[in-house]
C-alpha cells in the first residue's frame, strides 16, 4: 500500500505575499522573488486560477495550518 498523496490547491493570482504559508509549511511553499507571492513547490497550473500540487500525507498537518493562516482564504488542502 503506497503513501496517501493529498491535493492541495493555491489561488495564486490573490496571493498578497504574507508569507504565511511558507512559516507553516516551508518544505511546500516558498516566496517567489519576481513578484513577492508564495508559490508551492511542484505546482502545475490548473485552468487560469489555480496552482495544483499534491503532498505526502506526513505534510498535510502543516498545510492545513497554512490554509487556516491565509488571511484571504486562497489555499485548500483536499
Amino acid at each position: 500500500m503506497g503513501v496517501r498523496k493529498i491535493t492541495v490547491c493555491h489561488k495564486r493570482n490573490d496571493c498578497i505575499g504574507c508569507g504565511s504559508c511558507v512559516l507553516y509549511a516551508p518544505k511546500q511553499w516558498f516566496m517567489n522573488q519576481e513578484d513577492g507571492k508564495s508559490d508551492l513547490l511542484g505546482a502545475e497550473w490548473k485552468g487560469d486560477q489555480f496552482k495544483v500540487s499534491k503532498i505526502d500525507e506526513s505534510d498535510l498537518d502543516n498545510n492545513k495550518k497554512a490554509a487556516a493562516a491565509c488571511p484571504v482564504g486562497i489555499i485548500r488542502v483536499d
